[in-house]
């Protein structure tokens, strides 16, 4: 658990820190939220308010309630008192062990993933609608988040845009970790800037996917039906040997964990393989993709 900053009820932290200096989550995760709303839901069955919690608790209201909102990160300290003052149920401990805090730049759906995939020891991406992340390169990165509605501000756009950059840095970081492309054809001749700038995209999968350690195949057009017609898939290994899946759709995503259905979105992936070009082939139509902008 992370470990914050008291703000006590007296204008001063537990640990003697000035209150004030327990500063607000930028962006808040889902994990803080859902912490807080059993923090209220236990505060609420024990019939005490916010003002009462924070007498009992040595913290003030005001904190009481950031942390029910899901904008501060408790502190241990938080943790063991509220837990004393709400019935020693064990809830508070164990959901603090999951606290995260927020990563800006990234939707609140895809956090988890994020995380999962830089502990990953394997990691298997199909995709049917845009360049995979790992494999954008800045100006794509760019037009994509720009054409999201609804419109960012500039300052949300630097952070996507700073956080897709800092999300591929473990392709060079982790080399002897296997990571696995398969990208349908179309999605390499949709059309985005000018020419040029669809060169400098394919040279850059090109080079990322050059390394022993990274596979592409592309699934050429002539392919027809397939096995992973359903959607967008990503499926990755953990250290323990444990397979976990992930899908997106519009404005969600979801961590798929049930073995069953990991099994199956194996079983798809595996086949699609066997229909997708080779790697040589799919870089080779890469290349004369390039040639022809």
């Amino acid at each position: 658990m992370s470990i914050g900053v008291g703000e006590a009820a007296g204008g001063v932290g537990a640990q003697g820190v000035p209150a004030g200096e327990w500063e607000r989550e930028p962006h808040p995760s889902d994990s803080l939220r859902t912490f807080g709303a059993v923090v209220q839901a236990l505060r609420e069955h024990a019939g005490l308010s916010r003002v009462e919690l924070g007498a009992r608790v040595q913290y003030s209201k005001h904190t009481v309630e950031s942390v029910e909102l899901g904008r501060r990160m408790p502190d241990e300290v938080f943790v063991e008192r509220a837990e004393e003052a709400l019935g020693n149920t064990g809830a508070l401990r164990k959901a603090a062990c999951h606290l995260t805090r927020g990563e800006a730049g990234l939707a609140a759906w895809f956090r988890r993933w994020a995380r999962l995939e830089r502990e990953a020891v394997s990691l298997c991406t199909y995709e049917c609608r845009l360049v995979p992340g790992l494999l954008q390169s800045e100006a794509y990165a760019r037009a994509v988040f720009e054409g999201t509605i609804p419109l960012r501000t500039d300052v949300e756009l630097g952070e996507q845009l700073a956080a897709r950059m800092e999300r591929k840095a473990m392709m060079r970081e982790r080399p002897t970790v296997p990571f696995s492309f398969i990208v349908e054809e179309h999605v390499f001749r949709r059309r985005f800037g000018g020419a040029e700038m669809m060169r400098e995209l394919v040279d850059h999968v090109l080079e990322l996917t050059a390394p022993r350690n990274v596979t592409l195949q592309v699934v050429p057009l002539e392919a027809g039906l397939h096995a992973c017609l359903d959607g967008p898939v990503q499926v990755l290994e953990t250290p323990e040997g444990r397979r976990l899946g992930y899908s997106e759709g519009q404005k969600n995503g979801r961590l798929i964990s049930d073995p069953k259905e990991v099994s199956v979105l194996c079983q798809r992936y595996d086949t699609l393989r066997s229909q997708a070009l080779s790697p040589d082939e799919s870089r080779a139509l890469l290349e004369r993709l390039r040639g022809e902008r």
